[in-house]
């Protein structure tokens, strides 16, 4: 069986769309969950659904009894995770699960990112346990920037800290694919996945996509990291998680979010989807 944790979240359940897809039997896919009421749709495909908290060491080791290969998608709980997945190693390592994927960030061990730091934690905490697992170390996913396209019509401006830092995205299912891709396969203990999109972007260039996919003229402005950060909280955003996106702009100017290998491409055997079908996705 393969538990694909998080699996409620955006990631987890494409994860499981893709297995569907790729012909695992639904009865061999575990979903697990913090709340199973939220995951009634799962079920009624034949999903096995079993309720697993990161926060809760008993529920993970419950929820693996029966499993071989795990798919530890990251918390989303920032500041919170290294512990959290410690716990989902720990269980892993108590029910002798034979393969464990980990969602990590694109060059984890050199990104200049704050957000990397949580992510070198825990793969440091798989290569102490005697868990087999490999590392998929995702870029940044279109969607962080594309959900918000329809304000940056509405506004005509796409505001960031990246300067001129290139941005190697790929839409979530280019990511999912690639993680159910690896817990299918065979001698995959000991690799380490650098996955991002083939084609970069910087912020301007977005923009500019954005303009000739709406009609509508879209520039970007640059603005210093604290400015961003507070025009985040002024539109909503907490400000532990404006400050988070604010210091990955500045990671991005630093080339903390570029890759040029196309191994997410070469995984999934097809190209990644370009962020210009993601705009119109968006904006449709």
């Amino acid at each position: 069986m393969i538990l694909v944790t998080g699996a409620s979240g955006q990631l987890g359940n494409l994860v499981i769309n893709s297995l569907l897809a790729k012909g695992v039997a639904a009865d061999q896919i575990v979903a697990a969950v913090r709340s199973p009421e939220k995951a009634t749709a799962l079920q009624e495909r034949g999903v096995v659904v079993r309720k697993a908290d990161y926060t809760d060491p008993a529920s993970l080791k419950a929820a693996m009894n029966g499993v071989k290969r795990v798919v530890l998608v990251s918390s989303s709980e920032v500041g919170q995770r290294a512990a959290q997945h410690q716990n989902v190693i720990d269980a892993a390592q108590a029910t002798s699960v034979e393969l464990l994927a980990y969602t990590s960030i694109l060059h984890a061990d050199t990104s200049p990112l704050a957000l990397a730091e949580e992510h070198v934690a825990t793969e440091a905490a798989l290569k102490a346990s005697s868990v087999p697992h490999v590392v998929l170390r995702n870029g940044w996913y279109s969607e962080n920037y594309t959900m918000s396209a329809g304000m940056a019509v509405e506004h005509g401006a796409v505001l960031g800290s990246a300067g001129e830092g290139k941005y190697s995205t790929a839409a979530r299912a280019d990511y999912a694919d690639a993680a159910a891709t690896v817990i299918t396969s065979e001698d995959q203990a000991g690799k380490v996945y650098e996955l991002a999109g083939d084609e970069a972007f910087t912020l301007a260039q977005y923009a500019a996509y954005i303009t000739k996919i709406s009609g509508k003229e879209v520039v970007y402005q640059d603005l210093p990291e604290a400015e961003y950060a507070k025009v985040l909280v002024e539109v909503g955003l907490p400000e532990g998680f404006a400050a988070v996106l604010a210091d990955s702009d500045v990671g991005a100017s630093k080339g903390g979010l570029f890759d040029d290998s196309q191994t997410l491409s070469k995984l999934i055997g097809r190209p990644t989807t370009p962020i210009q079908d993601s705009i119109k996705l968006a904006l449709s």
